[in-house]
């Protein structure tokens, strides 16, 4: 059956493994490029860097958080690995550029990236222009998703009703403060059909056709 989102006016996305695939694989450069950057910066060897990182991400919900209060990282520093990315693993999907298009109301990108990340990425998809704003990791003041008061200030800065919201991402954990708020959640991925937690509302392995397939309210 279809999901129903004849409720909702304003669309919340997740970027990295939900606007695409977890198997384009362009996530593993990005942890790799993290390990990297730990292994500069506190002189450990690669592998005791890549569990620092891992501890670091299960303890602050983001790596840069351990950085930040261990290290005294600056976060724009930090950033600056990700701008030269390669984008080439990740292609343009026809279905899902639809499938956003067709959603009424407002759509917002909610990431724990940077803003020069999270653009050049929505501009090399093709979806740029179907978002109105990216709340990003600077507007949180780096304070990362699942934080509660980040939902807040996310919340405040765009005027969020969330009984009218639906929240998409592709981790579990994040999606539970959302749910607390009163937003409908999806839990986006190929892990997401495995999930238990009562606090996901939908489960779909694939984003584009979730979204074609769904309920919606008609456009006023």
């Amino acid at each position: 059956m279809s999901a129903d989102l004849r409720h909702v006016d304003t669309w919340l996305f997740d970027l990295d493994n939900t606007l695409y695939p977890v198997e384009s694989g362009f996530m593993g450069e990005i942890e790799r490029r993290m390990t990297a950057y730990v292994e500069r910066v506190t002189g450990l060897p690669r592998d005791e860097a890549f569990k620092l990182q891992k501890k670091y991400l299960a303890d602050y919900g983001l790596t840069l958080g351990g950085l930040v209060e261990h290290h005294g990282v600056d976060p724009a520093d930090f950033h600056k690995i990700f701008h030269d990315m390669s984008l080439e693993a990740l292609a343009q999907d026809p279905e899902l550029v639809a499938a956003i298009e067709r959603l009424p109301g407002r759509r917002l990108i909610f990431t724990n990236a940077d803003d020069v990340h999270a653009r050049r990425v929505l501009d090399h998809l093709g979806l740029k222009h179907l978002f109105e704003d990216v709340f990003h990791i600077g507007s949180a003041d780096y304070v990362p998703k699942p934080a509660p008061a980040t939902f807040e200030r996310m919340s405040a800065a765009h005027a969020i009703a969330p009984a009218a919201t639906a929240f998409f991402e592709d981790s579990e954990r994040n999606l539970e403060p959302a749910a607390q708020l009163g937003m409908t959640t999806v839990l986006v991925g190929p892990h997401a059909a495995a999930s238990t937690a009562p606090f996901v509302d939908y489960r779909t392995e694939k984003l584009a056709p979730f979204l074609a397939h769904a309920q919606l309210r008609e456009a006023a």
